[in-house]
């Protein structure tokens, strides 16, 4: 089905391309693209697994400053924050990509460029949406364009695996007055998501008593049979094609090596499922929950001399929501991505940091996705493509200025 950008997002975005500023600004970007790449291999080489972003928090903030924002500060939950103020009181804009990466602290950081390529693990998630911030905020100082609405620009903690956006969450948690955002993941254009891909991520302990594999045998019950016939149960499950629904039992531990003739007191698994509606996933959630009880009874039963109990820590609960597809900073996306010369599309979910608002229900979009062979998650081979990637800058400045609105130019698209 053809999809068909509103008048007014439409002409909001041709009068922004239209504007010499704008225009100016745009081609900075393009002129200022090696500069922004040495600063993405400045960062690269920080590193920042999850919950250890302090280094590039710090370097944040200094770009920041020299930049001339203000406000600058590191908050109580890490994230590095500065702000370009707006002229008026239009809406408040956060401009945001996460600092952490997927790689332990000790993983080698060493950098290789060929002609098409950088290679180098972290080098495109989320290393460049921070090169991108701040050579978008040079572009905006270059070309004095003035917004309405402040611009709020965020590296963000704790994005990836247990982190379970928690920088993010924190941020909205204790800022009520944003407005609307731009996330930035990758570093192409192209792909907008604009919904919140719900999950959890938990891990459940089954407890009983222990004892020797041969003199305890049956006399008590086996927490590691539970988890087995727990994991088993949820292998079962049916869950639906649409809305995207899944889970992975991506976990199982329990005893030694040391002790491998007994029966052990515990065991435990680590289980993420997700989906794009919230009601399948309540389901879902209700379904692992029964196969995890049922599971407990069985191993009781089979032995009847004591009782499996188990226990659960949650490490992430993401709730699912989503945008209208016509929503206007949706529109706005999809407008600047044609003018800039890419294909749109609308990415069927998306676990991201523009989950937190968008399951809150404010007007969020993350962009970054050109394709499926832009970067691969791995310390062997994640790479960065070097040609045309000057266009996710400037395709989070002209979603911006939409959203924002631009003095003596445009007003909000909100």
């Amino acid at each position: 089905m053809e999809y068909t950008v509103q008048p007014k997002v439409k002409e909001t975005i041709q009068t922004l391309t239209g504007m010499e500023p704008v225009l100016n600004a745009l081609g900075f970007l393009r002129e200022d693209h090696e500069n922004s790449i040495a600063q993405q291999l400045e960062l690269v080489q920080i590193p920042a697994p999850t919950f250890h972003e302090e280094k590039r928090a710090e370097y944040m903030t200094d770009a920041f400053r020299k930049l001339g924002l203000t406000d600058i500060h590191i908050d109580r939950s890490g994230n590095a924050i500065g702000v370009r103020k707006g002229t008026g009181s239009g809406p408040k804009i956060l401009i945001d990509g996460h600092m952490d990466t997927v790689y332990p602290m000790d993983t080698p950081l060493n950098p290789r460029r060929d002609s098409d390529f950088i290679y180098c693990p972290g080098i495109t998630d989320d290393t460049r949406a921070l090169a991108a911030m701040l050579t978008l905020i040079r572009a905006l100082n270059h070309a004095d364009i003035r917004t309405t609405g402040d611009l709020v620009f965020m590296g963000s903690v704790r994005e990836e695996g247990r982190g379970a956006f928690g920088g993010v969450t924190e941020f909205f948690n204790e800022n009520k007055d944003i407005d609307a955002a731009v996330h930035m993941d990758g570093c192409g254009i192209g792909g907008i998501i604009y919904q919140s891909t719900g999950f959890k991520t938990m891990e459940v302990t089954f407890h009983g008593i222990g004892g020797h594999a041969y003199g305890a045998f049956g006399e008590v019950a086996n927490p590691l049979h539970a988890a087995a016939r727990a994991v088993a149960k949820i292998a079962d499950l049916q869950v639906p094609v649409m809305p995207k629904t899944t889970y992975c039992v991506s976990n199982f531990h329990a005893g030694n090596d040391a002790g491998i003739h007994a029966i052990v007191p515990s065991a435990a698994i680590k289980i993420n499922y997700r989906s794009n509606g919230q009601a399948e996933l309540t389901a879902l959630d209700a379904e692992i929950m029964r196969c995890i009880r049922e599971a407990c009874q069985e191993e009781t039963k089979r032995w009847g001399k004591d009782e499996i109990t188990f226990s659960i820590e949650t490490y992430c609960d993401v709730p699912a929501g989503s945008l209208g597809q016509h929503d206007p900073i949706v529109e706005a996306a999809w407008e600047s991505i044609t003018y800039l010369g890419a294909e749109p599309w609308l990415e069927e979910g998306g676990p991201t940091n523009a989950s937190i608002p968008i399951s809150r229900g404010i007007p969020a979009v993350c962009i970054g996705d050109g394709g499926l062979d832009t970067f691969c998650h791995n310390a062997a081979a994640e790479r960065f493509p070097v040609k045309n990637t000057w266009q996710l800058p400037q395709l989070a400045m002209l979603v911006a200025l939409s959203v924002a609105g631009v003095e003596n130019g445009t007003k909000s698209i909100l």
